[in-house]
This record gives structure tokens, C-alpha cells and sequence, in this order.
């Protein structure tokens, strides 16, 4: 597994440009037969996205969509755009991140009519727990002055079939609100994304803007006032899941770092080395001896932390000093460092996390230089111990 990617999957040019804006960097990244993707990293992060586009249709999705996976080996498959509403609760402008995806068009025609028989597939649970306390935090969205109120991020089914639906009268329309009334949202690409993280085990999600209602009232001058904003509102959502999910994955490697070198540490032996031997310190100091311990002091307390990064605040300074960091990189690194000890001080709930993405941005911007990546790691790991 990619354990720093993510694969983003749009449908269409303009939901593929609403997440590229977010990228730095991007690259092509050629797959063998032929499908494009682009490569960079979320802005400001360390977070890796490969980003493709599948075109309209559960088909289309489920191929490409099966060929990032198999190519990445990501973290997790999002599938963001725009969709239509079914029902008022979802506004326009809105993100709907789903909790099962149904794939409307299955179904059994008798006498007396069409029978429903869906398939359904689930979100993955973390990504639907990390989501919801994503959008309980409410700080994803972009500030894009003169679009009134905030979107908010909504949680349900989205129904996933084959053609575009702009009614509520037709046949199909009345039949869709029968057998899915729970579905907050409809498009054409969901199943087929769903069952390809499905049969590869990959977790999804799909994150939908909404920028039409699904009710005849669909036009293309409307289109090109709301799609752009429901996309750019989906694609804001997205890239800080991605980020978080990343950032998850790192603390997970690195708690299981940690337990392994504790589990290693328990079988070695402290060496002597003036003397070749194994030996047990109860004392406070050991004269005419070199001993080593493959440990480093843990940091406990946020005041601990504080300290320690005012002492890497100076160390990056002097870096900087000796031009072996440039102006910007600094000028951000310190910016993400100031982010990390206000939060270490605030001893909330949430201070641990925001301290632990802080550092984990501020370990993205100084990637080039190996020395500061190897001082911030285990303040990333101390931050992560606080909460």
C-alpha cells in the first residue's frame, strides 16, 4: 500500500480542474494502457494525490477506477463531483458524503410492474467516522466571498444509475423516490466505484456537491453558475479527508514502529563497552563507561512539547541562517510550528490532533533537508502521545 496516497476519481473536466487547484506539483503518471493520471501533493501537506478521470457512467468508473487501485495501492479511493438533490434537505452548494450507494437500475419487470433489487454498498467505517468529525470541526470549506451562506456537509444513501435524471413526474423519477425516499442525492457513477474498492479491498467514498435538484429546473446556464461551486465545494472536502486519512495512516505506521522497537528493545541487552559486558544501571551516571540505550526521552506533558518545539523554533532558525533554508520554506515551516504550540497549549480534546497535523504539514515543507525530518519525527509522535 501507497500508505502516503490517495486516488481522487472525477467524472467530469471541471470536477477534475476543482481538485487540481488543490494540488502542487502535479505529474502525469502514465498507466500502461493508456489512461492518464496526474500526481502532486495536497498544498502545504505531504499527502499524495494521483487524480484521474473516468467519464460518465457506472461502467466507465468501475474500470478506471479498479485500474488506480491496482496501480496506486492507495489509502483509499475518493470519487468526487457534483450531483443532483432528491429531496429539499440538501442545499445547493451543499456536500453530500454517502453512507450507501445504491445502484437504482437493478430490478425484476413483472405484470404488476418494476420490482426493485438494488445492490448496495456501504462506506467504509472509518472514512465515514473520520468524515463526520471532519464536518463537525466545519473549517474544510473554502472562504469564497459572495456565495452567502457556508456549505454544510450531509450524510445518506446516493443513488448511482445510468442516465440523468432532471425530473420528478416522470415514470422513472416517481419510481426512484418510491424504492430509494432515503437517497439525499442521485448521479451515474457511485456503483461502479463502490464495487471496484469492493472486489480489490480499497476503502471509499464518494463526495458529492450538489448543483441541481433533480427536477426539471436543470438547465445549462444554470449549470454553468452552480456546478463550479458545488464542484470546488466537493473537491475542498475531499483533499482535507485525503489529508486526514494520510495523516491517520502515518500515526498508525508509527505506533506500530513504536511497538516494534519496544518489542526489539525488550530482547537486546544494554552493552558495556568498556568492559564487553551486559550489565543492569540502577545508578543516576556511569563513569569510565560508554553506555548505550536505543531510546530517546518521551515527551509526556504539553508543556514538554512547548519546550521542545521552541528548541526546534531556534534550531530552524539557525538553519535558515546558514542558507541552507530558503526564505518561503521558512517563513511557512515557522508559520506551521507557531499552528503546533498554540495547540499544545490549548489541552483539548482536539489540541493533539491539530499539533500532530501542524507537524506533519511543517515535516512536508522541509522534506529536502533529511536533518530537520529527522528532529521533527519524534515531535510528530509526542504530539500524537498527548491526546
Amino acid at each position: 500500500m501507497s500508505k502516503d496516497l490517495v486516488v481522487i476519481l472525477t467524472a467530469l473536466n471541471l470536477e477534475y480542474q476543482a481538485v487540481r487547484r488543490k494540488l502542487a506539483g502535479p505529474q502525469v503518471h502514465l498507466h500502461e494502457r493508456g489512461t492518464r493520471f496526474e500526481v502532486g501533493a495536497v498544498q502545504g501537506t505531504s499527502c499524495r494525490v494521483a487524480l484521474g478521470l473516468t467519464n460518465k457512467g457506472n461502467h466507465s468508473a468501475a474500470v478506471i477506477a479498479e485500474r488506480a487501485i491496482q496501480e496506486f495501492s492507495p489509502v483509499a479511493v475518493l470519487f468526487v463531483g457534483v450531483a443532483g438533490a432528491l429531496w429539499e434537505t440538501a442545499r445547493l452548494g451543499d456536500v453530500v458524503m454517502a453512507t450507501h450507494v445504491y445502484a437504482y437500475h437493478g430490478g425484476t419487470s413483472e405484470d404488476d410492474g418494476l420490482k426493485a433489487r438494488p445492490r448496495v454498498w456501504e462506506a467504509a467505517h472509518g472514512i465515514s467516522q473520520l468524515g463526520s468529525h471532519l464536518a463537525r470541526l466545519n473549517d474544510w470549506a473554502d472562504d469564497t466571498p459572495g456565495h452567502g451562506r457556508a456549505p454544510q456537509v450531509r450524510f445518506g444513501a446516493i443513488a448511482a444509475g445510468e442516465v440523468v435524471q432532471n425530473s420528478k413526474i416522470s415514470a422513472e423519477a416517481r419510481w426512484i423516490r418510491q424504492h430509494y425516499n432515503d437517497a439525499l442525492a442521485i448521479e451515474m457513477e457511485a456503483a461502479g466505484v463502490a464495487q471496484a474498492g469492493h472486489l480489490n479491498g480499497a476503502p471509499v467514498a464518494i463526495i458529492r456537491g450538489i448543483s441541481d435538484r433533480a427536477d426539471g429546473t436543470k438547465s445549462s446556464a444554470k449549470d454553468r453558475n452552480s456546478q463550479p461551486r458545488a464542484a470546488a465545494n466537493a473537491a475542498a472536502f475531499a483533499t482535507r479527508l485525503a489529508v486526514e486519512l494520510v495523516g491517520e495512516q502515518e500515526q498508525i505506521d508509527m505506533s506500530q514502529a513504536d511497538k516494534a522497537r519496544m518489542a526489539d528493545g525488550l530482547k537486546e541487552n544494554v552493552s558495556n563497552a568498556a568492559h564487553n559486558s551486559t550489565v543492569g544501571i540502577m545508578a543516576g551516571s556511569v563513569k569510565e563507561s560508554s553506555v548505550y540505550v536505543n531510546a530517546a526521552p518521551k515527551v509526556t506533558r504539553p508543556t514538554d512539547l512547548v519546550a521542545e518545539l521552541d528548541g526546534f523554533r531556534e534550531y530552524l532558525k539557525r538553519h535558515h541562517a546558514e542558507s541552507a533554508l530558503d526564505d518561503d520554506t521558512c517563513r511557512e515551516a515557522l508559520a506551521e510550528l507557531g499552528f503546533a504550540r498554540r495547540a499544545a497549549t490549548e489541552n483539548t480534546p482536539e489540541s493533539s490532533k491539530r499539533a500532530t497535523m501542524a507537524l506533519k504539514r511543517l515535516r512536508g515543507l522541509i522534506a529536502d533537508s533529511p536533518e530537520l525530518v529527522a528532529k521533527v519525527a519524534p515531535l510528530v509522535v509526542a504530539a500524537g502521545d498527548l491526546s
